[in-house]
């Protein structure tokens, strides 16, 4: 299925879906246009069951520029200066973040070129994310004066607090290879085996029992805001639930029998 609305386009195949950011003229800066768009399309994804994972990517040679900043200041003249426009901007930003946290598949970032503020923030939400060894990525607000705080929450929650507030208080850009030290990304390939090498990382998780995949992520960030006593007793319910479903019943048992893995259904 291929479908294109100018802003975002969408492409699956064999369980993965992957979106890509149709404004490269614009660096694919998040509009509230685009913003939307994503949303609405990580809601249909996260009710459709043919998607097990969704790759991420960008239009033309880079990823993301954040907001769009012309849009932004346009906004100022209204009465307010703008401020009502700006909180429902970033409300809108952050409820689509939140959204690729909460969505019950894996989500990963394919990232070429730059992915700067809140296309770093992206980046930093996104489950995993590889990059092409030219990519740069900065929360480069404070260059302008604008603190890049609401990445900011993608990034404390990715990267050391040290390592967190060097990209935000510098605002410089970093590389590909020191990005994936840092764990804003997981693996750095060569532009040309980006799309192939994020495929082949997608397809291989989609491999996996959906069931488990599902109440896996959704484990991973609940139980990391809370206490270790807490965790583990969250977890523990968790994989309980997890053996319930079909899929471990199925697959544990062919693993005994040393048969070969059954079909998931995801249930």
């Amino acid at each position: 299925m291929s479908e294109d609305n100018q802003l975002i386009t969408r492409q699956d195949d064999a369980g993965v879906a992957r979106l890509t950011l149709n404004q490269p003229r614009s660096i694919n800066a998040l509009s509230e246009a685009m913003l939307l768009a994503l949303q609405s399309m990580l809601d249909d994804i996260a009710n459709d069951r043919t998607v097990r994972v969704v790759i991420l990517s960008g239009a033309g040679d880079h990823f993301c520029a954040g907001h769009n900043l012309k849009e932004m200041t346009a906004a100022r003249e209204q009465g307010d200066g703008g401020y009502d426009y700006f909180q429902a901007l970033f409300a809108t930003c952050s409820r689509m973040m939140q959204t690729i946290v909460e969505l019950p598949q894996p989500v990963i970032a394919e990232v070429s070129g730059i992915a700067t503020a809140a296309g770093c923030q992206l980046v930093a939400t996104c489950d995993l994310a590889v990059a092409a060894e030219d990519a740069r990525f900065a929360t480069s607000g404070v260059t302008i004066g604008l603190f890049c705080s609401t990445p900011m929450v993608a990034l404390t929650r990715n990267l050391s607090r040290k390592h967190a507030m060097e990209m935000l208080l510098l605002g410089e850009f970093i590389s590909a290879p020191r990005a994936a030290e840092m764990g804003l990304v997981n693996r750095v390939v060569p532009l040309a085996d980006l799309s192939r090498e994020t495929t082949d990382l997608a397809r291989r998780i989609a491999d996996k029992s959906p069931a488990a995949i599902k109440i896996g992520k959704t484990a991973f960030y609940e139980q990391a805001q809370m206490s270790l006593s807490e965790a583990y007793a969250y977890a523990g319910q968790a994989m309980a639930e997890n053996m319930m479903a079909r899929d471990a019943e199925a697959g544990i048992g062919a693993f005994i029998s040393k048969s070969p893995m059954p079909d998931w259904t995801g249930e």
